[in-house]
């Protein structure tokens, strides 16, 4: 995956990358990202898709964040960002959306540039603690960190501008920029790969305990996950995450690197 990332890189104007410090769970991958789409691209694009969710979501009646659960979700929230210099110094400083969506749907999702979707369902139907939510919520704050939505519509476009048009025509502006845009607004976001899932993991993990929340919950919130992937519909939030067993060993076998700074953060 990473060699066929490498060898895309070479070839149509993509350039390696780290978007984020590796903190003490030592995420370190090199990414590759298309030089005709820059992080405010990428932000501009999925902030017109946001805000158009978000209103038809307040014109069905429901939004829900200038309520006890929205403005809980949103506290919470703000624990986690005060964290995010520690991977990315500019981070605090981006223009951050948190918005709840009355919905059964158990999902929630933090695209390009900080804007956040949690759907009351996550937290009704798994009976979320404050822990386990700051869990969910810091894995998708870590996707946005590492920019992998940026990542996944590089390669996307990519592929298709070589498949479509040929490669002479990679970078070419309008071209380009109208192939990425269109794979961010294919539904509230990309599909991340395992490794992003994985990267999303141990980031939240580390983010989670910085800000004084317990990381042990991570392992209680993929039990009830694993419960609820069992049932007949599999939730969108799992669809291209690692398995449960995988997920807990990599979980627990980090934890001894995130307790510390647990400790640290409540005294």
């Amino acid at each position: 995956m990473v060699g066929l990332a490498a060898h895309l890189g070479l070839l149509s104007g993509c350039t390696g990358i780290q978007t984020t410090s590796p903190g003490v769970v030592g995420v370190d991958r090199t990414q590759y990202m298309w030089n005709g789409y820059s992080q405010n691209d990428v932000n501009r694009s999925f902030a017109l898709t946001y805000r158009d969710g978000v209103k038809r979501a307040e014109a069905a009646g429901l939004l829900i964040t200038d309520t006890t659960l929205g403005r809980h979700v949103q506290s919470v929230t703000v624990r986690l960002v005060m964290q995010t210099h520690v991977f990315r110094p500019d981070a605090e400083q981006w223009p951050w959306f948190v918005n709840v969506i009355q919905s059964d749907e158990v999902n929630a999702f933090c695209g390009p540039g900080g804007k956040i979707v949690v759907y009351s369902g996550l937290i009704d139907k798994l009976k979320l603690t404050d822990d386990e939510l700051a869990i969910v919520l810091a894995h998708e704050v870590a996707h946005a960190l590492r920019e992998h939505g940026r990542e996944q519509a590089s390669s996307r476009a990519v592929f298709e501008l070589a498949g479509g048009v040929g490669a002479n025509v990679l970078g070419a502006g309008t071209l380009g920029k109208s192939v990425i845009t269109k794979a961010l607004n294919t539904g509230v976001g990309l599909p991340f790969s395992r490794t992003d899932e994985e990267e999303a993991d141990l980031i939240g993990l580390e983010l989670a305990a910085r800000a004084g929340f317990d990381p042990r919950a991570a392992l209680t919130l993929w039990k009830k996950m694993s419960a609820v992937n069992k049932g007949p519909s599999r939730p969108s939030f799992l669809s291209t995450h690692p398995s449960d067993a995988d997920r807990m060993t990599m979980l627990a076998a980090a934890m001894s690197k995130v307790m510390p700074l647990y400790v640290a953060a409540k005294h």
